[in-house]
């Protein structure tokens, strides 16, 4: 007897019904620079539709959402994840200054569940029609023998422009200026490794009293995009002198990522309200302190570097999610945290 593809797993009228369940989401992001999207092999995006640009720099960035995706699939609940990947990805560009064009999603999966599919991608397209960004396309891969049952993974691909004297890299960061940090939602996309680990005989349905909420709707909290934010700071006249995305290493491994030889970031523990999902965290799993700050962000997704006369302006543009955390000081060596 003839075998077929769907014998060895892969369900091709699935990935067609996940498509057409999706194609509405995505094509609600196009606007008239998006020459050619969803269905065809390769998006087209036309550039001259940007303007006003002196000297256009493509920025682009890729990344995943890592093992969230485990969190969401023991609730069967996928409406987040899409919001995490592009507001993460939206965030990596932004670090210099950029803003959004288009996003690329790439879900795979043991077996494709197109409802599940199609609900990643609309919390994609959600997150994209919020950032002005198209969602020009994608890929949907069933890889039966490489994802176990019942998993998937998620990964994101952004391409953002900034005009190249509006580049912020760091490189006029100082001594003496000061660092305001922006309130994260949650975890965002990193340390859920560790934190799965910590709630592992947890039930994520569970009201926990100080979460007020069930364990795994606070662990499923999207990933905040700073674009709103970092608007109100230039509508403010406020300099920028850098950004430090908090992701992967936490608050002690992303802001030396952008500070300049001999000068470190001071970090002032207690300058602002650690949220009460990582005080449980570290009294669970008996963390200690240095250790939640190399993993995770503490309630600090992003760091921005001004100078310190325009510290007070920076944080009344921003509002009460806000809090001046630390300032630049010299150091010997390569830069680094420190926290006191």
């Amino acid at each position: 007897m003839p075998i077929t593809y769907r014998d060895s797993g892969v369900d091709i009228a699935a990935g067609t019904r996940a498509v057409e369940l999706m194609k509405d989401a995505v094509r609600s992001t196009y606007g008239p620079e998006v020459l050619l999207g969803i269905g065809a092999f390769g998006g087209l995006f036309d550039i001259s539709a940007l303007g006003g640009l002196a000297a256009p720099v493509l920025v682009a960035s890729t990344d995943g959402v890592g093992t969230k995706t485990k969190v969401a699939a023991a609730l069967g609940r996928y409406d987040t994840v899409g919001h995490d990947i592009v507001n993460h990805c939206i965030n990596d560009i932004l670090v210099q200054g950029a803003r959004p064009l288009f996003f690329l999603d790439y879900i795979a999966s043991s077996r494709l569940n197109p409802e599940m599919v199609a609900t990643v991608v609309g919390g994609c397209a959600a997150a994209c029609r919020a950032a002005g960004c198209a969602l020009l396309g994608g890929e949907t891969a069933e890889m039966p023998g490489v994802y176990a049952a019942g998993e998937f993974d998620l990964v994101g691909t952004i391409v953002g422009v900034v005009d190249r004297p509006a580049i912020i890299d760091g490189s006029s960061i100082a001594p003496g200026d000061a660092v305001i940090g922006l309130a994260s939602a949650g975890l965002h996309t990193n340390g859920f490794s560790l934190a799965r680990r910590v709630f592992a005989d947890w039930d994520l349905n569970a009201v926990v009293p100080e979460l007020g909420r069930p364990l795994g709707d606070a662990l499923l909290v999207p990933h905040r995009s700073y674009l709103p934010a970092i608007g109100k700071l230039w509508a403010a006249g406020v300099t920028v002198k850098g950004l430090a995305h908090i992701t992967g290493g936490g608050l002690i491994d992303n802001p030396p990522r952008i500070l300049p030889e001999g000068v470190a970031m001071r970090i002032q523990v207690g300058s602002w309200p650690v949220p009460p999902l990582f005080q449980l965290i570290q009294r669970t799993g008996n963390i200690e302190l240095l250790e939640m700050a190399h993993v995770f962000n503490l309630g600090l997704g992003m760091l921005v570097v001004v100078p310190a006369e325009q510290a007070a302006a920076a944080l009344a543009a921003l509002g009460a999610e806000a809090w001046q955390v630390g300032d630049i000081v010299t150091c010997q060596g390569k830069p680094q945290v420190l926290l006191v």
